[in-house]
């Protein structure tokens, strides 16, 4: 069997856990064959990942979960967040209440958190190098549209800074353009096996020429509820700076991530990519940065060659000689510089001719100098129904809001603070061609954290991201998250039953 029939199989099975069976129903008295539109249904349970924080002694990390209301959930489910490897204390709890967040230190045996009611974020926390993966499972309201942001601050040493992820869910393939084996980077890709079986990993590397030889990427076992962190420098002996890290499980799922540390500029998460298509939108370039590094890469046997604009508060521009040509099994690089030059900016990426699936993330760069901090933003997915971001504080928030194609209406909604304060709403117009870095709305009388849910009215797509800052040993270090469609709701078909099948 190979590898596409296994994903495949892999998808369905993951479908049918969070849609659930479409229910048989009698045949309509009235005889009428016409077939009903699907019902747009919460999904009854969603699975989030979260890689080990930091190996670092100083490191401080905060995590923060968020549900927003879904109607048509029901009043029942549970949530929680444990350490990978063990099992939770709170399994049978039924109705996922809690006592808001519990600091953690090293391993758990306790959630490190449990979800309240949605609509209200929930917080934990947990120090030092010890501290775990943890494999989170929400199940019935507070399933749709789970998200846990995972911060970290690093107040010294390799990748200094503020790190910060969107736990992810598990899948069986993933792309990371813009990895890297150079001499100032360390960079880990994180493997998350939330299920009771091993999962068995491949992992490939593309540089500028093409395909890296590996020496140990193939075959790589993470076991049941477990977390593995494979560093890439051991994988290859020849270093590169532009790197396409592309994850494949051959068997089982997991969730992955790559964490970047640079030994001068900081680090960060490097989220996957959307999946590959012939368009890009790499949303959210801070209007501060003094270098943006763009790299992406060609999955297929094309070669691709992209214009690269810039949507800026005025519409798309196109920087002076930024067309790029990426060949067929290669990663290839551009510098941009500051290519925001003080403005607010997404990147597009659009074919000049045919349209040839690609993936591609920015690296961002901020401050100068000893001052320098870096963050990157992958590929997104459009917005669509919904998404949300969890962990955004009173100060140092940037939500960028993107309308590549037609003007869009958009609402934006804060949730009340996780120890206090009344949810606020706006809505915004993005004009076509355009990024608007909003003036984000924060709960009135707000205490602790809160979580921004992002909603399309009408118009157009529209991408987000968001950028959270913080003075880190006297580093202003800045982390982005994307912000794609959440998936919670899901479209269930009205079924019939047909006994005449099994006389066929």
């Amino acid at each position: 069997m190979n590898r596409t029939t296994l994903s495949l199989i892999a998808g369905a099975t993951a479908l049918a856990a969070v849609t659930g069976f479409a229910a048989l129903t009698a045949p309509d008295a009235s005889g009428d064959d016409t077939a009903r539109a699907a019902a747009q249904l919460p999904v009854e349970r969603t699975s989030l990942l979260c890689p080990q924080p930091s190996t670092s002694e100083v490191a401080e990390t905060a995590y923060t979960s968020f549900t927003p209301v879904t109607e048509g959930t029901g009043a029942k489910g549970k949530a929680e967040l444990a350490a990978a490897g063990e099992d939770s204390a709170g399994e049978d709890s039924a109705d996922g209440g809690g006592d808001g967040g519990k600091k953690q230190t090293g391993k758990a045996t306790k959630p490190v958190l449990e979800p309240q009611d949605p609509g209200k974020p929930v917080t934990g926390s947990t120090d030092g190098a010890e501290a775990p993966a943890l494999i989170g499972l929400a199940e019935g309201k507070y399933a749709p549209g789970w998200t846990v942001q995972e911060t970290t601050e690093v107040a010294a040493g390799n990748g200094r800074g503020l790190l910060g992820t969107n736990c992810t869910a598990p899948d069986t393939e993933f792309w990371f353009p813009g990895a890297s084996t150079g001499a100032d980077r360390v960079d880990y890709v994180h493997l998350t096996n939330p299920d009771d079986s091993a999962a068995v990993v491949d992992i490939e590397l593309y540089g500028k020429d093409g395909a890296l030889k590996t020496t140990v990427g193939e075959g790589i076992t993470v076991k049941p509820r477990s977390s593995e962190p494979v560093l890439l420098s051991t994988l290859t002996e020849a270093p590169e700076n532009d790197l396409t890290v592309h994850v494949s499980v051959r068997s089982g799922r997991v969730a992955a991530a790559v964490q970047a540390l640079d030994a001068k500029a900081g680090g960060d998460w490097l989220a996957p990519s959307a999946d590959p298509a012939g368009s890009v939108v790499i949303p959210g370039i801070p209007k501060d940065a003094t270098s943006v590094r763009l790299v992406a890469f060609a999955p297929g046997d094309q070669d691709a060659d992209l214009k690269v604009r810039l949507a800026t508060p005025s519409g798309l521009i196109t920087p002076v000689g930024n067309e790029l040509h990426v060949k067929a099994g290669m990663t290839a690089a551009v510098d941009l510089g500051d290519v925001t030059r003080g403005e607010a900016g997404s990147l597009v990426l659009t074919p000049t001719d045919d349209s040839v699936p690609v993936v591609a993330a920015a690296r961002v760069v901020r401050g100068k100098g000893a001052q320098q901090e870096t963050a990157f933003i992958p590929g997104s997915r459009a917005v669509g129904a919904r998404a949300s971001v969890a962990d955004n504080r009173s100060k140092g928030v940037t939500l960028a809001l993107t309308a590549p194609g037609r003007t869009a209406e958009v609402k934006v909604t804060a949730s009340p603070g996780s120890e206090g304060g009344t949810a606020t709403t706006k809505t915004y117009t993005i004009k076509s061609g355009t990024t608007q870095n909003v003036a984000v709305p924060v709960p009135s009388g707000l205490k602790g954290t809160y979580a921004l849910t992002v909603e399309p009215v009408s118009g157009g797509s529209v991408y987000a991201s968001r950028m959270l800052e913080a003075t880190v040993n006297g580093v202003t270090g800045f982390t982005i998250q994307p912000l794609p469609d959440d998936r919670g709701t899901v479209a269930v078909p009205d079924a019939e039953q047909d006994l005449s099948v099994l006389q066929r």
